[in-house]
């Protein structure tokens, strides 16, 4: 037969039991909900040709985005307004001079986007006379961005050389574009600290050499 004393102490140990439970589940409810409210973070790649002269480029002209390929949810107007207006503020920071596409520019600035889904890019998008820039030694970095932002965009600027119709310098920023308005201020800092490495130094220029070097077709 159970006492009183020990019914007491049992319902006393359960009490407490359900009171830990309790506190435990509110403490992993409070820590998912913080984590899931955590913004994503952005990433800035920076690719480019490291066998290049790159003060041989003193002018360039901006083209704006590549048709059919902006898959973003956000007015293209708008977003071209805003690239053009952060990367000619950064170019002109190093001393390049814009200039009219009919004006022989030394540089065309293009940009285009990577949707989050898969998406064949040779298939899509009016590229114009230049190309997409996603095989040979552009491939491998390419290839990583595309598929490390599954739930992002990538927002890829290209800096191509109009004489000779390669790519000089390529900017990648990753991140989630809901609205341009929204979303554009951080992106614009991401800009800048990625320009900081245009054009890039010797040292970057040696690494860049070796990583190509190392992801060379055999």
């Amino acid at each position: 037969m159970i006492t009183f004393s020990y019914r007491a102490r049992l319902m006393q140990r359960t009490a407490t039991s359900v009171l830990w439970e309790g506190r435990y589940t509110f403490f992993l409810l409070v820590l998912l909900l913080s984590l899931s409210a955590l913004p994503v973070l952005a990433k800035t790649d920076v690719d480019f040709d490291p066998n290049l002269d790159f003060s041989k480029y003193k002018t360039f002209a901006f083209l704006g985005g590549v048709k059919n390929l902006t898959m973003l949810p956000v007015d293209p107007e708008v977003l071209d307004n805003q690239v053009h207006r952060a990367v000619t503020r950064e170019l002109a920071q190093k001393g390049l001079r814009e200039v009219q596409a009919g004006q022989n520019p030394d540089l065309v600035i293009r940009y285009w986007a990577n949707a989050s889904q898969q998406v064949n890019v040779t298939n899509m998008g009016d590229w114009g006379p230049y190309s997409s820039y996603i095989g040979s030694d552009w491939a491998p970095m390419y290839d990583a961005v595309s598929a490390g932002s599954r739930k992002e965009n990538s927002l890829l600027v290209d800096l191509i050389d109009p004489r000779t119709k390669n790519l000089v310098w390529r900017l990648y920023l990753t991140r989630k574009f809901s609205s341009a308005d929204k979303d554009w201020k951080k992106a614009d800092e991401e800009i800048t600290k990625a320009f900081e490495s245009y054009p890039p130094s010797d040292k970057e220029r040696e690494a860049k050499r070796r990583e190509r070097a190392a992801h060379a077709l055999k």
